[in-house]
């Protein structure tokens, strides 16, 4: 029976070895060559324990009001410390939300000097970038496996750009580069792309596997002008992301609201679990993405080495050194070329050959090293064996139903089991309604919902999970919504619904209706009279 707890157990263990393997592997084989031709200088900072060892990243990325901030909510089924959600452009920082049994923020200068967490480099966008990044903790089953971090809402129009007053695009590949999923997130009614919306996704290229897009608030339109929305919103990005492939849109609108065109309920629910899905594999395939990252870092700093070491070639030892380190910056291409030739090295495994330029500017040829092939040949003998070893400890995935739900609290328990359940304030309102009083407060409605529940055929005086789905979704809740109202209902779990669960439910819908957040518990004041101890 708990075969799977034992399994899932040693999983974690032999990730966990893959990844102190590749902690020492990084420093022993591929940091001496970084180290020895400045690669931390062009392109990447140093790798420290806590990039290994953070919890899968997620990253939101969108123009102003496409409903990151909710997205994130939904996912958690609570606020979280500093939220601020509206139509106008509420969230005007990096808001990094983690795991903490406390609840808090932690300002950004102090962030990035806890050696704890991941965020160290960051300190090299300065204090106009800190002010605007802030770590919100809370207790939250999702925050056990994964990080997700919000970004500030994008506005169209240049002066956006210049009075940010730090590197925005430049901190979105710092993220880009360690984020596990990027999502990018589009409004039903707003498919333009701004410029600097079209500059952050440039940032993104070379991180093609990691992004996923969600068409938001769906439910705001009908299908035939859904339909429409969509080959519109594939039309931009074809422009923008300039790929062969076509991209993977996830259709839906992801938060807690009853949806205004229910038609398309069913799409919502199969693109919502197909989303789950993918978001609940990242804490399985953790180890496997840090190996993969590792690898293209390692293909990068080779590439990187060669560069360098030619540049250093063909510098005079004397006199017109400044001329000639211009006439390589300008020619930097040909020497592409002649290392591609030379070396046999695909071309996508240079670096973007403008931004290589702009930072060769900053750098003098004469103290760069003259290429040293021992070095060379301990990272080809760390991806020919070390990498392949570790790849075969990687545990295949597990498709089992509690290894699908390794993350699991809220709308992100995924694809839900219809023999467990149907669904994939003020003092004295919504769930405090009926407080002390002597009366059961679901009792006041019965007269309308038992017969509606006599409508659904009970055997032996009960309703099966398929039952009650057909009357629970005429409210046009979400299934994540419904899905806690069930659970809270079913108070004696047996998967099924009595007459005085069925007026519980009902009367929970009401509470969420009226605009009240449902609880965690069912309060004892709501537990209906024959389930009372």
């Amino acid at each position: 029976m708990f075969s799977w707890l034992k399994r899932e157990k040693t999983n974690q263990e032999v990730v966990e070895n893959v990844i102190g393997e590749l902690k020492k592997i990084y420093k022993s084989k591929l940091l001496p060559l970084e180290e020895h031709y400045q690669f931390h200088d062009f392109h990447s900072p140093k790798l420290e324990d806590p990039d290994f060892d953070a919890k899968p990243m997620i990253l939101l990325v969108g123009q102003y009001s496409t409903g990151k901030t909710t997205f994130i909510r939904y996912l958690l089924e609570r606020d979280f410390p500093g939220i601020r959600i509206g139509p106008e452009p509420t969230t005007d920082r990096f808001i990094a939300v983690m795991y903490d049994e406390k609840e808090g923020v932690i300002p950004g200068n102090a962030l990035v000097v806890d050696p704890k967490r991941q965020f160290r480099p960051l300190s090299k966008y300065g204090n106009a970038f800190l002010n605007r990044f802030q770590c919100s903790t809370l207790n939250s089953p999702v925050l056990q496996a994964i990080s997700i971090v919000d970004t500030p809402g994008i506005l169209s129009g240049e002066k956006q750009r210049i009075d940010r007053g730090y590197d925005f695009t430049g901190v979105l590949e710092w993220f880009a580069e360690r984020v596990d999923r990027i999502i990018l997130l589009f409004d039903a009614h707003k498919l333009d792309i701004s410029d600097e919306f079209r500059r952050s996704i440039e940032a993104l290229k070379g991180h093609d596997d990691k992004i996923r897009i969600i068409l938001n608030k769906a439910d705001m339109i009908d299908h035939q002008q859904l339909m429409r929305v969509y080959g519109a919103l594939m039309w931009s990005l074809g422009k923008v992301l300039q790929t062969p492939e076509v991209a993977r849109v996830y259709i839906g609108s992801f938060w807690d609201q009853p949806l205004r065109y229910d038609m398309n309920r069913r799409l919502f629910e199969d693109e919502e679990q197909d989303l789950f899905r993918d978001l609940q594999s990242l804490p399985r395939n953790a180890a496997l993405r840090k190996l993969n990252d590792l690898i293209k870092r390692a293909r990068l700093a080779k590439v990187h080495a060669y560069i360098i070491s030619e540049l250093r070639k063909e510098m005079p030892s004397v006199f017109g050194k400044d001329s000639k380190k211009k006439e390589l910056i300008k020619n930097l291409g040909q020497i592409y070329d002649k290392i591609q030739r030379e070396h046999q090295i695909s071309p996508g495994d240079f670096p973007d050959i403008k931004k290589m330029q702009e930072h060769l500017q900053h750098h003098d040829f004469t103290k760069f090293h003259s290429l040293r092939t021992n070095l060379l040949d301990v990272v080809d003998q760390m991806l020919a064996k070390d990498i392949a070893r570790l790849m075969e400890m990687i545990p295949q995935e597990e498709q089992s139903v509690m290894s699908e739900a390794v993350v699991k609290g809220g709308a992100f328990e995924g694809v839900v089991d219809d023999t467990i359940s149907p669904f994939g304030y003020k003092k004295g309102e919504g769930i405090d309604a009926g407080y002390g009083e002597l009366d059961w407060i679901c009792n006041r409605d019965r007269a309308r919902t038992d017969p509606i529940f006599e409508s659904l055929n009970p055997i032996e005086g009960k309703i099966s999970g398929a039952a009650a789905k057909s009357e629970l979704i005429k409210s046009k809740l979400p299934n994540s919504v419904l899905s806690k109202i069930w659970k809270l209902s079913d108070v004696d779990a047996d998967g099924f619904l009595d007459a005085e669960e069925f007026a519980l439910a009902m009367h929970l819908i009401n509470v969420k209706l009226d605009g009240n957040e449902l609880p965690n518990i069912l309060p004892d004041h709501l537990i209906p009279p024959s389930k009372r101890c």
